[in-house]
């Protein structure tokens, strides 16, 4: 999941909200990011699409609400949530201890943890322990470990990575001894770098990455190496993202989140997607 910088400013802000009337919730304006496929993206018809997007209009039905899904860059996401442009945000957000200083979150939704990608022709291509998941949170030093059987491959190498995000809280915290950091707006245009050879591996979902390796235009490029979750990389799980204060439309999201999980719904968007079920663990 990722990450915005959150200025030490932004939490003043979040904790100074003026007083606003009561609503019932009927109208409801959520913010997707709309580059992330395919979590959210802009289909050629220039309307969103998406998981999200499809999760987004279901659990308005559940809540018995008018919704309108708009696009907002990555970068000021939760700032402009603050400031009362949108009332959610579902966008591949998880929950970290950050986040949770300036927002609140609803249940989660999914559960997917990040990984790498390179080209096919590249050394990295053969980094092992493909598919493992690590765990930041219930064992560090396990990372730790695989992070130091890493080094030598990574030693001199230039990763991409989408900037504000987790991957790249975990990049700075766990490899940038190792290699040259290169940030990005978006995940498209790591992708596009690292198909040019301008770096050698990105980092990122790994529903994001193997969406992209499906792509013609991503033919040489390949998952590799090991997963992690957890710890920089928040819980692993992705969550509506809403103003503190509104504790009546997290109560609304959780309620419609836990139906869509419970009967199955849920899991048929993330066939529909990702081709595979990314459902949360209790």
């Amino acid at each position: 999941m990722r990450f915005p910088t959150l200025p030490l400013f932004l939490v003043g802000v979040a904790l100074a909200q003026p007083a606003f009337a009561v609503t019932t919730w009927d109208k409801v304006t959520i913010a997707t990011e709309g580059a992330y496929a395919p979590w959210n993206f802009m289909g050629p018809n220039g309307k969103l699409q998406g998981y999200e997007v499809d999760l987004a209009n279901e659990l308005c039905v559940r809540m018995k609400a008018k919704c309108d899904v708009v696009a907002q860059d990555w970068d000021g996401i939760i700032p402009a949530l603050n400031a009362g442009k949108y009332d959610a945000i579902m966008a591949s957000m998880g929950v970290t201890p950050e986040r949770q200083k300036v927002v609140a979150f609803s249940v989660a939704y999914t559960q997917a943890p990040n990984g790498f990608m390179t080209l096919k022709s590249s050394p990295l291509a053969q980094m092992p322990d493909l598919n493992t998941l690590f765990n930041l949170s219930k064992d560090e030093g396990a990372a730790r470990k695989e992070v130091a059987k890493l080094a030598p491959l990574l030693k001199g190498k230039v990763l991409g990575v989408q900037s504000a995000s987790t991957a790249a809280n975990f990049v700075d915290k766990y490899l940038k001894d190792y290699v040259e950091v290169r940030e990005y707006k978006t995940i498209e245009q790591h992708n596009l770098d690292l198909e040019a050879g301008r770096v050698d591996l990105v980092m990122a979902n790994i529903t994001v990455l193997n969406k992209a390796v499906s792509q013609p235009d991503m033919k040489d490029a390949t998952l590799a190496g090991p997963r992690f979750i957890g710890g920089v990389l928040g819980g692993g799980t992705t969550n509506v993202a809403l103003r503190k204060r509104d504790t009546e439309l997290k109560e609304k999201f959780d309620a419609a989140i836990k139906s869509v999980n419970d009967d199955g719904t849920n899991k048929k968007l993330m066939q529909k997607w990702f081709g595979l079920d990314l459902s949360p663990q209790n």
